[in-house]
Order: structure tokens, then C-alpha cells, then sequence
């Protein structure tokens, strides 16, 4: 596996990649779902492309940037061990030279409801450095987790609305046996706060909004944020959506999760998003 951090040695690093380029995104802190996403890129393609960059342009104000997980040295060992052939590690510096960028990638109404609401020019962000590392890794294929179900939408819509010459692939949800969803942010959690944060995957599991709402409230220690049926490409909320999505706050730590949910709208009834 080779490691580089410049422009330059990723150009070159990426010239010699033979066949069919994979690539998948991170910002570090990885955990058994990131391993999910390069063995299924493995699977999809000749080479596989890692980028470990924690982006400060999708952190809002008094978000958790500085303690944000860094755990670099972990990471490197976790994704040579899923067969990763190349990894980016650049500094902000690399990715954005000439300062934060004037202009930018926007999301749209998809990036004003729901995470967007809550977290104004997070998914600008998200797509701008996505776009930016799209045209330096320049792959075939970028594999990306259901659970970020609402970024997966925009990073979709973007691809298409741009015309970018690649495939986007979802891959799901990576959960602990408890069926709590895997995020670098559950690293913050105490004992008590991981069961609690429980709450989260069963208020999915019961498929409806007024019965999820019912177990979240009855949680101690969740402060719910939403809990919604929504269209899976717009986002917007919709009594036939296709996506059971839900955020909670479990002591200072924000939690999202989601439920492909069968769509009664589709013809075929057993077909999930």
C-alpha cells in the first residue's frame, strides 16, 4: 500500500493504478464500516483509492472539529488490511491551496431540510471537497455508506446534475450486534450513553414515525432531533417515503441513523432503496 500526501504524488501514485479505479472517502477514525467500504471496493474494481482528510469546510459553527477523532496510524493498518492500494492523507494546505474556496459546490434544497436544517452549509461542504477529490483521484467507481443516507442523496444528485464520469455505490449500514449503526462519533459515548443511543436503531425498527417516537421519548437521556419518512432523493417528508430516518442528541453527542423502507409507490413491493 502506498501513502502519499501531496498533489503531485497522488497524480503520479495514480497513474500507475492499473484497471478499474475504486475509491472511497473518509475522514478518519475508521471502524468495521469503513472496512465494509474497501472490501466491497476491492470486490468492484482492479485498484482502491482511500482518502483520509478530515474536511474542515463541513464542520459548523461549534461543531466538534478540534475533537474530532485522529487516529491516523490505526487507520493506515486497518485499511492495508482490507487490501487498499493507494491512501491521500493530505493536509487542509493540499486540498485547499489558495485558501477556503470562493466558490463552492451547492446542495441546494436538498442541503436546507432535515441535517441540513440543523447544520447550515454542512452538505456544501460535503460535496465541495467530494467534487474536489473526485477530479484528483479521478476513479471509475466511489463506494459510500447508507448510513450518511442524506449526504449518499446529495453526493448522487451531484453526480448526475454534473455529469461527473463515475458510478456511485451504496453500501449498508455496518451495525454492532446490539444493532447500534457504527460512526466514528459513537467514540464519545460513556457506557451509559451507548445503551441509551440504543434507542436510535430500535425506533427505526418499528417502521413508523408515531411508534418511533413513542420508544425515543421514553429514552432517558435522548434528546430526539427529528424522526421522519422522506422521499430518499429529496429528502423532503413524505407519508409513502421510501427512507425512516432519525437524529438524536445522547449527552453532547449527535447520532443519525435511517430504514430503507419498502415504497408502496414502486411496482415492485419487495424493492428497498
Amino acid at each position: 500500500m502506498r501513502i502519499v500526501a501531496t498533489r503531485a504524488e497522488l497524480a503520479e501514485a495514480r497513474a500507475a493504478l492499473p484497471g478499474r479505479v475504486a475509491v472511497v472517502m473518509t475522514m478518519g477514525a475508521l471502524h468495521a464500516g469503513h472496512a465494509e467500504l474497501v472490501r466491497q471496493a476491492r470486490a468492484q474494481a482492479d485498484s482502491v483509492v482511500a482518502t483520509v482528510f478530515l474536511n474542515p469546510l463541513q464542520f459548523c459553527q461549534g461543531e466538534d472539529l478540534d475533537r474530532y477523532p485522529r487516529t491516523l496510524d490505526a487507520d493506515l493498518a486497518l485499511l492495508e488490511a482490507q487490501g487498499a492500494d493507494l491512501v491521500f492523507t493530505p493536509t487542509p494546505d493540499v486540498v485547499y491551496p489558495h485558501g477556503p474556496p470562493l466558490v463552492r459546490v451547492t446542495a441546494g434544497s436538498l442541503g436546507e431540510v432535515l441535517e441540513g436544517a440543523s447544520r447550515p452549509g454542512h452538505f456544501d461542504g460535503v460535496l465541495t471537497v467530494v467534487a474536489k477529490m473526485l477530479h484528483l483521484v479521478c476513479p471509475d467507481v466511489a463506494l459510500y455508506g447508507q448510513k450518511d443516507a442524506q449526504q449518499l442523496a446529495a453526493i448522487r444528485r451531484m453526480v448526475r446534475d454534473l455529469d461527473l464520469p463515475l458510478e456511485v455505490v451504496t453500501v449498508p449500514t455496518v451495525r454492532d450486534p446490539d444493532g447500534l449503526a457504527l460512526s466514528s462519533r459513537n467514540a464519545y459515548l460513556d457506557p451509559e450513553q451507548r445503551r441509551a443511543a440504543l434507542a436510535l436503531s430500535r425506533a427505526l425498527a418499528t417502521r413508523d414515525v408515531a411508534a418511533g417516537r413513542t420508544v425515543l421519548d421514553a429514552a432517558t437521556g435522548v434528546e430526539t432531533c427529528y424522526l421522519a419518512r422522506v422521499d430518499s432523493t429529496t429528502f423532503a417528508e413524505d407519508p409513502a417515503g421510501d427512507l425512516l430516518v432519525v437524529a438524536a442528541r445522547v449527552g453532547t453527542t449527535r447520532l443519525i441513523d435511517n430504514l430503507p423502507l419498502t415504497d408502496p409507490r414502486r411496482d415492485d413491493p419487495t424493492l428497498v432503496w
